[in-house]
């Protein structure tokens, strides 16, 4: 838990620099798609990019008991059709347990090929390295050691440019 805070201030350092992507070119816009994988089951994604960086966030559930969102600073390389990319920021999820609500705070950090399939439609798909920072069990008496792997889940998504 102590890592938070200082990661949360890299992330939040790095906003006004990540407010951007694309190979649509020089300018700034806003993206909003749909993933499966990743950080759920299913999730709503927006994107906000200037020139070669973004600011990605999203909203999504594994079972519509529990709520994930992540917040990431992404970096787009080149400016073909298809352009890999790197990130890194946080993950969030929560659930409601019988006792209190559960929640996990994860280091996330994709890496990943978006398509440019149209100007304002994207195809994508990222592994994202995840990395727990910190837990709370739904469960009191649960004291099960936090899990320090770095764990990949991959992702597929689609982004409509406005």
């Amino acid at each position: 838990m102590r890592f938070i805070a200082p990661l949360l201030a890299v992330v939040s350092l790095s906003l006004p620099a990540a407010t951007a992507a694309q190979s649509t070119g020089a300018g700034d816009g806003v993206r909003f798609g749909i993933s499966v994988g990743g950080i759920s089951a299913i999730t709503l994604d927006v994107e906000l990019f200037r020139d070669s960086r973004s600011l990605d966030f999203a909203l999504g559930t594994w079972s519509f008991r529990d709520v994930s969102f992540s917040a990431v600073a992404k970096q787009y390389f080149g400016s073909r059709a298809a352009q890999p990319f790197a990130g890194l920021g946080l993950w969030i999820v929560g659930a409601p347990g019988d006792e209190r609500t559960g929640w996990g705070v994860v280091l996330r950090a994709p890496v990943g090929v978006d398509w440019e399939v149209t100007q304002d439609h994207a195809l994508g798909a990222a592994i994202n390295i995840n990395r727990a920072l910190g837990v709370r069990r739904s469960d009191p008496n649960d004291e099960v050691p936090l899990n320090k792997r770095l764990v990949p889940l991959p992702q597929l998504y689609y982004r409509y440019t406005r």
